[in-house]
C-alpha cells in the first residue's frame, strides 16, 4: 500500500478531490468532430453536394480539399461522411467510407493496404508487391459491387515523399471496377500542392475543388465558446481567456487547431495549479509551453544536415550575436569534417537556412556591404536553451555541442 507521504499518491488524491475544471476534455481536442461546425456551412454544403450521388448508387466526382492547417478540413469531411452514412442507412443504400492519414501511414504500401483492409482483402503477414495489392483490391470491389469513398488526408506528404503514381492508379481504378466505384478525396494543407502533380493526375483528382479559408478572430471565438461550454465546468472559463485564445489563433493564419489546443492546455494548467478559473494568465503560460514544445519537436525532427547548419549557426552567433551566410557555412563545414560527414554545397546549405527561417527558428536579413555587395545576416529567433536541448538528443551532435 502506498504511504500517504508518497508524492504520486498526493497528486492523485488532489486530482480526485479538487474542483473539476473539465466536464469533457476530449471536446477540446482538435481531432474531435462536434455535432455542429460553425462558420463552415458553405464548405459543408459543397462537400455534401459532391458526395450526394452515392445515395442513389452512383459515383460522385473526385474532389481535392485544401486550405491551411486548422481551417476545419478534416473535421468537415468526417462530419459529412458521418451524415451521409446516416442518410444512406435510412434510404437503403450504403458505401464504404475509408479515411487514411498519409503522413501517419508513411508509405504508398501502407496507404494501399489500409484501403484493402477496409475492403476485406486478405493480406499475408509477409506483405505483397504494390501491384498485387491493387489487383486484389480491384477483384474484391468487383465481386462485392461496393461503392467506396476514400479520403487521403495530408495527401501532399505522400506525393512529396513517393511521387503521384499511387494517386494516378486510384484515380483510374474506376475503369476496371465494372459495377463498383471509388470516389477519391484528397485533403492537403499545402496550397501549392497541385504543382507537384502530373497534369493527368491533377485533372482526375481535382474534378471538384473545395477551398477552406482561414477563420477570423470572431469566428474562432464562436468555435471556442461552443467547445468551452461542452468541455469545461460551468463558469470556469473567463471571457477574456476565450478572446485571447481566439486572437492568438487568428494570428496563426486562423488556426482553430492551435486555438483549441491553447484553450485545453490553459485548462490543464489551471487544473494543476488548483485554480478556480481559466483566465488570461493561464492562456499566456499555455502559449509559451505550446510554442516551446512545438519548437522542440521541430528541431528534434530536422534532417541531419539541417541540424548541423543550426548548430554551426549557434556556435558562431554565440560570439557575435549575428553571423553571415559565409561564416555559417564555414562553421557547418568544420562540423561535418569533425563528424566525418560529406558536407553539402554552399547553395544547398543556403536553402536549408531558408527552410529554418520558414520554420521560425532563424531570422535572416539581407544587408548591404557597399562596394563589397550584399550578404545575409543570420540570428536565432527561438530560445537557445530549447534548441540546444533538442539538438542534444542526437548522439552524434552531443559530442559537437
Amino acid at each position: 500500500m502506498a504511504l500517504r507521504s508518497d508524492p504520486l499518491e498526493v497528486i492523485f488524491d488532489r486530482f480526485l478531490t479538487s474542483r473539476a475544471i473539465f466536464k469533457n476534455r476530449d471536446v477540446l481536442r482538435h481531432d474531435f468532430v462536434p455535432s455542429r461546425l460553425p462558420h463552415r456551412e458553405e464548405e459543408l454544403s459543397r462537400v455534401a453536394e459532391i458526395l450526394a450521388p452515392v445515395l442513389t448508387g452512383t459515383r460522385g466526382s473526385n474532389v481535392l480539399v485544401y486550405g491551411k492547417t486548422g481551417t476545419g478540413k478534416t473535421a468537415s469531411v468526417k462530419y459529412v461522411l458521418a451524415r451521409l452514412a446516416e442518410k444512406c442507412g435510412s434510404v437503403g443504400s450504403s458505401f464504404k467510407g475509408i479515411y487514411v492519414n498519409c503522413r501517419l501511414a508513411g508509405t504508398e504500401y501502407r496507404v494501399l493496404s489500409k484501403i484493402c483492409s477496409m475492403h476485406a482483402v486478405q493480406l499475408p503477414f509477409t506483405g505483397l508487391a504494390t501491384a498485387e495489392l491493387s489487383n486484389r483490391l480491384i477483384e474484391s470491389m468487383k465481386s462485392h459491387g461496393s461503392y467506396s469513398i476514400v479520403v487521403l488526408d495530408e495527401v501532399d506528404a505522400l506525393v512529396k515523399g513517393f511521387g503521384d503514381r499511387l494517386l494516378y492508379e486510384l484515380t483510374r481504378i474506376n475503369e476496371l471496377l465494372g459495377a463498383a466505384s471509388l470516389t477519391l478525396m484528397g485533403i492537403s494543407n499545402d496550397l501549392s500542392f497541385k504543382e507537384y502533380l502530373d497534369p493527368r493526375v491533377l485533372s482526375s483528382l481535382s474534378e471538384e475543388e473545395v477551398v477552406f479559408k482561414p477563420y477570423t478572430a470572431p469566428e474562432l471565438r464562436d468555435i471556442l465558446a461552443e467547445r468551452a461550454k461542452e468541455g469545461f465546468a460551468e463558469g470556469v472559463v473567463s471571457p477574456g481567456a476565450i478572446d485571447l485564445c481566439a486572437a492568438l489563433g487568428a494570428a496563426e493564419h486562423g488556426d482553430a487547431r492551435r486555438a483549441l489546443d491553447l484553450l485545453r492546455v490553459a485548462g490543464e494548467i489551471a487544473e494543476r495549479a488548483e485554480r478556480k478559473t481559466v483566465d488570461e494568465e493561464c492562456v499566456r503560460i499555455a502559449w509559451k509551453k505550446i510554442e516551446e514544445d512545438r519548437l522542440y519537436q521541430v528541431v528534434k525532427s530536422l534532417p541531419l544536415h539541417s541540424r548541423l547548419v543550426l548548430l554551426g549557426t549557434i556556435q558562431t552567433t554565440s560570439k557575435s550575436g549575428k553571423v553571415t551566410s559565409g561564416e555559417c557555412y564555414t562553421s557547418y563545414n568544420a562540423l561535418c569534417q569533425h563528424a566525418g560527414i560529406e558536407p553539402l554545397t554552399h547553395r544547398r546549405v543556403s536553402t536549408l537556412v531558408n527552410e529554418l527561417e520558414e520554420a521560425g527558428i532563424l531570422i535572416c536579413k539581407i544587408m548591404s556591404q557597399g562596394r563589397y555587395g550584399r550578404t545575409k545576416r543570420i540570428s536565432l529567433s527561438a530560445p537557445l536553451s530549447v534548441i540546444e536541448k533538442a539538438l542534444s538528443t542526437d548522439s552524434l551532435l552531443q559530442n559537437l555541442i
